[in-house]
């Protein structure tokens, strides 16, 4: 909508100059806070202690890059796993039966409440309550067995540990979600004689899915700052391959700089695509509402 401003002009119509209003304070308040950034600025980009064309030589290092797709790797793929938990463990805690909901209440306590970093390091040490991890049919000497310690490598040990954590965060969300569609719309699904599995697949979780997904970008944002813990497991992240670096070569500030300048850029690709997302799913959250909403034409389909 584009609002027109008339002129203010006096009784015979002639325009009335406007005085403009000077702000001092703010433009005190922006030279301060300028000169403030290009101090800081300035004493890291001249300091002599920091080599910068060290900083362009390890940039494309070839150990940096393997670590960066490391990183995106573990991000997607703990991502997608805490998704698909977080939205079976939500099912859970929503559930009439009290032993789902306590177990799911319990698993988001439990990974809520301890840190990321001692997850890790419990899954990389797993082997040292199971030095072997045994699949087979119950009763019968018919399975399969694994050395646990050549399963739970730094990159399994990382994807399992943050996906795990993430998937108590997802949970909350996708609760939250599930119980913003509107009950008269559930309500109407059992009218129509759909048992609770359907009506949670073809009702709700479509509906649900407009406010779950956008926090989705959040939380992957998040993801990749976090692999940055994954350094304690060997996991061959960007933060590890960087650390094994300036462990050998004393570029301490160097490989630093260079590990922030592929996390802020993965940051800001991330939030291009969580922008789309956004407007993606909120126009189309607009259009559902305008067009009766998706279970008034789910609704009359199968009542046919």
């Amino acid at each position: 909508m584009t609002v027109r401003t008339e002129p203010i002009t006096d009784a015979s119509g002639r325009p009335i100059p406007v005085a403009r209003t000077w702000h001092w304070g703010r433009w005190l308040a922006a030279a301060v806070a300028l000169a403030v950034a290009a101090r800081l600025a300035y004493l890291i980009v001249a300091n002599p202690n920091l080599d910068w064309n060290k900083v362009a030589e390890y940039v494309f290092h070839e150990r940096i890059l393997s670590g960066v797709w490391v990183t995106i790797e573990i991000s997607v793929l703990a991502t997608a796993l805490g998704l698909v938990l977080g939205v079976l463990v939500a099912i859970m805690r929503l559930a009439h039966n009290p032993v789902l909901s306590g177990l799911a209440t319990f698993y988001i306590w439990f990974f809520r409440g301890t840190p990321v970093l001692v997850q890790l390091i419990f899954w990389y040490n797993l082997a040292f309550l199971f030095p072997e991890l045994v699949l087979k049919i119950p009763f019968t000497m018919i399975g399969v067995k694994w050395d646990t310690n050549q399963v739970m490598t730094g990159f399994t040990s990382a994807m399992l540990g943050l996906g795990l954590n993430l998937a108590a965060y997802f949970a909350e969300t996708v609760r939250a979600g599930i119980q913003a569609v509107d009950k008269g719309q559930t309500e109407a699904a059992y009218a129509l004689g759909m048992t609770p599995a359907k009506r949670m697949r073809v009702i709700v979780l479509p509906q649900a899915l407009r406010i779950i997904i956008p926090p989705t970008g959040n939380e992957f944002i998040s993801m990749l700052k976090t692999t940055s813990l994954v350094y304690v497991v060997a996991g061959h992240d960007l933060m590890t391959n960087a650390s094994q670096i300036y462990k050998a070569n004393n570029l301490i500030m160097e490989l630093l700089i260079v590990a922030s300048l592929w996390y802020m850029l993965m940051t800001a690709v991330a939030t291009f695509l969580q922008g789309r997302l956004e407007r993606r799913f909120g126009s189309e959250a607009v259009r559902l509402v305008r067009g009766g909403g998706l279970a008034a034409r789910i609704l009359p389909k199968a009542a046919a």
